[in-house]
């Protein structure tokens, strides 16, 4: 028996390489003689290096560089098993959870760091490159990542501006002669899960403001900021890209990346997917087994779950959704090629209980479902 397994994350619990682990765990606890092959599902956020440089038997690589609020921090990146693919994630140089919270302030965070992940692939000679861009503490639209490349963003005064989102309010000119040439022969596929554009009611600002720390006022000066900015970058790259689906991305780092380098937005869930051969491995399984932290209504909207089972679906396999938790529509993914699923959690259980024996939920979840595979198996025959 043949068995692919590939789950995203549950978050705040347990990484996607973990649940794939303890399923794989559970599996052979039925199945001793099972082939179980594990592919870790991310989205671009959090999890996305570890996944591709798991499932491609890659290299993780630390690097210092200028956190969201200018102190130094460690982030992680990849090199996947080709040797010709680099991994990185703007969360672990520019994200959320490297700002404490009463410290959020999305008017003066940067993107300086993402920018200087960018450098260290072009330095290792690395032209393709993945870019995962969920989670982000930034509404600076890119500039800090492109400030760490080369190009400069100037005032009426010919002078630099300061990092973060409200100083563009001031943007006058954006000095594009000293960006790194090498970017152009890169090749750079962004993970990215949302069509937000820049600007407006639907605009970064406006949507991911607020839980970067934004207030009412700030979200208006923040949203106007980039109204400057996408006009000045308008006119110095001859890109009009703020209303491209996806270009408020992570504060404006969707913007920033169209703007500046030739790279493509994508969802998340294909490029890792495709990335990790997983229509080949697929192909010849007898079974898939994907999850989440939570399946509900959304998971219908191209979560990693629909998204592996769009491709299992392509060579007729059976799909089960093990998750955390099953949430208001989840019967939804039954239209999405998803044929059954299961709840880890066995009885009621407060969720800070859930998210602490995550791993071990998810192993017992897994025998469980094997032992009923198992009894349909012995009622076939």
């Amino acid at each position: 028996m043949r068995i692919v397994v590939a789950p995203d994350s549950f978050k705040g619990s347990v990484s996607a390489l973990g649940v794939a682990n303890a399923m794989e765990i559970g599996i052979h606890a039925v199945f001793p003689q099972a082939q179980v092959f594990k592919v870790p599902i991310a989205d671009g956020g959090e999890g996305t290096v570890e996944a591709l440089v798991s499932a491609t038997g890659g290299q993780v690589i630390d690097q210092q560089v200028v956190g969201p609020l200018g102190f130094p921090v460690t982030a992680k990146w990849g090199i996947l098993g080709d040797g010709e693919t680099a991994v990185i994630e703007m969360a672990a140089a520019s994200g959320l959870t490297l700002v404490p919270k009463e410290s959020r302030n999305p008017r003066i965070t940067t993107t300086y760091g993402t920018g200087q992940l960018m450098k260290a692939v072009l330095d290792k000679g690395i032209r393709k490159l993945i870019i995962g861009i969920g989670g982000s503490a930034t509404n600076d639209g890119g500039t800090g990542m492109a400030n760490a490349l080369g190009v400069k963003f100037l005032d009426q005064q010919g002078l630099e501006l300061v990092p973060g989102g409200a100083a563009l309010a001031g943007l006058a000119k954006i000095d594009l002669s000293g960006l790194d040439a090498r970017l152009g022969n890169m090749e750079i596929m962004v993970a990215c899960d949302v069509d937000n554009p820049l600007c407006g009611p639907r605009g970064a600002s406006a949507v991911y403001g607020p839980q970067k720390g934004a207030t009412p006022e700030m979200i208006a000066e923040l949203d106007a900021a980039l109204n400057v900015y996408a006009g000045i970058a308008a006119q110095a790259t001859g890109k009009n890209i703020a209303e491209n689906p996806g270009a408020g991305a992570a504060g404006g780092l969707g913007a920033g990346l169209l703007f500046f380098t030739q790279a493509r937005l994508r969802p998340g869930v294909e490029i890792v997917l495709e990335t990790t051969g997983f229509d080949e491995l697929v192909a010849d399984a007898d079974l898939v087994i994907t999850g989440e932290g939570r399946t509900d209504f959304q998971t219908a909207f191209g979560k990693a779950p629909v998204g592996v089972a769009k491709i299992a679906k392509k060579y007729g396999k059976p799909v089960v959704c093990l998750s955390g938790g099953l949430g208001q529509g989840h019967e939804d993914v039954l239209c999405q090629g998803i044929d059954g699923m299961m709840s880890c959690v066995p009885q009621p259980m407060a969720l800070e209980e859930c998210m602490e024996c995550g791993a071990a939920l998810v192993e017992a979840a897994t025998e469980r479902l094997c032992r009923l595979i198992q009894v349909g198996m012995q009622m076939q025959k």
